[in-house]
């Protein structure tokens, strides 16, 4: 539990004191901005820098390795990293650099276009694919995969098996729809970062509650966890949670830099690792409940149009909607803040309501 909480602190001290020389760095990187229709949440946003998932990125990767540090007095050893550790950062690393890619030829091209739909996606399949396969194909000395062939809700499914490349792909599946899901999100000040951080923050108390109850240290106990590494899924969640609240320090209304492609896109990807090692990839859903409500939004008002040529919200995602109908930015963040805690918090209810029924409390 030490390294975890260090892990979080020491996230949340790098990105709060780093953000800053970030804002100064990037000032001239900042992207076009389209308001046709004069959103207020638009004005005078510019001049904002983007980019700024670099330094909530960099801070993770550093807490990361200040958490395995908290584990030597405990330990005697060096705790090395896992190849559990590696698969999650590498997603956050992975998808971050596509979006990376975007957000400067958005800087370079002046052109809010960036980087084409089609190799954005070709990306995403690439770095699901590749972390997918290493979660899948890998086992620990116990035969424990980081990933696994059965469909999972709150632990595997033990009759829906789709095998290994069954899995993998489900799994691509899982990396393209929760990044781009976050990206959606990502309209407003600190919408995407306050909602992330909060789904972030549900896996660290899944993942630790699966550690202190790993079916490797407790095999006889009915409603163990056959996960790999729980203790470090909780360490990088909890780093990245961290992170995130530092950040969020600079990025909430009014922004003095936003997180950019590179945050979102790696965000989302982490997240749906994170699905995958805890083996909750149908609680997903749930705990990304805003993130699935402001899709929901797009594909409904894409739909409606392309079909009716009538739009069922004044502006998708919908966001933008309660923006265009009076709200404040302030108000619609903090309001869907709330939503995201709802749904992180029925999603952990449900995991620990399946944990007490098998425990038979």
């Amino acid at each position: 539990m030490r390294s975890v909480i260090i892990g979080a602190i020491a996230a949340l001290i790098i990105s709060i004191a780093v953000t800053p020389l970030a804002i100064k760095l990037l000032t001239r990187a900042h992207q076009p901005v389209r308001n046709e229709l004069g959103l207020a949440s638009n004005a005078g946003k510019q001049r904002t820098p983007t980019m700024g998932g670099l330094v909530f990125i960099g801070a993770t990767l550093l807490a990361y390795g200040i958490g395995h540090v908290a584990l030597l007095p405990l330990q005697g050893r060096p705790h090395l990293p896992t190849l559990t550790g590696l698969v999650l950062l590498g997603l956050f690393v992975g998808a971050g650099l596509i979006g990376l890619l975007d957000d400067v030829l958005k800087v370079v091209k002046r052109h809010p276009g960036g980087l084409p739909g089609r190799y954005k996606i070709v990306g995403q399949l690439l770095v699901g694919a590749g972390f997918g396969a290493l979660a899948l194909y890998f086992p620990s000395p116990e035969h424990y995969t980081v990933g696994s062939e059965n469909v999972s809700f709150v632990r595997d499914i033990p009759w829906a098996n789709i095998g290994r490349i069954g899995a993998v792909v489900v799994f691509v599946l899982m990396v393209m729809a929760t990044s781009n899901a976050v990206n959606l999100t990502d309209g407003l000040d600190g919408l995407a970062t306050g909602s992330s951080a909060i789904v972030l923050s549900a896996y660290v108390l899944i993942a630790f509650w699966q550690y202190r109850h790993w079916c490797a240290e407790r095999p006889k106990f009915s409603a163990c966890y056959e996960v790999r590494d729980p203790l470090e899924v909780a360490l990088v969640a909890a780093a990245a949670a961290g992170a995130l609240i530092g950040f969020l320090w600079w990025n909430t209304s009014p922004a003095r830099i936003i997180m950019g492609d590179v945050g979102a896109l790696g965000l989302g990807s982490l997240i749906a690792g994170l699905a995958m090692a805890t083996h909750t990839m149908l609680l997903l859903p749930i705990i990304c409940g805003l993130f699935v409500f402001v899709t929901s939004s797009r594909i409904i008002q894409y739909v409606s149009f392309k079909t009716t040529g009538k739009r069922v919200f004044r502006m998708s995602p919908i966001h933008h909607h309660f923006e265009m109908a009076g709200w404040s930015e302030v108000t619609i963040v903090v309001r869907f803040w709330l939503l995201a805690a709802v749904a992180a918090a029925l999603a952990v209810g449900l995991f620990f309501a399946d944990f007490i029924h098998r425990a038979g409390f």
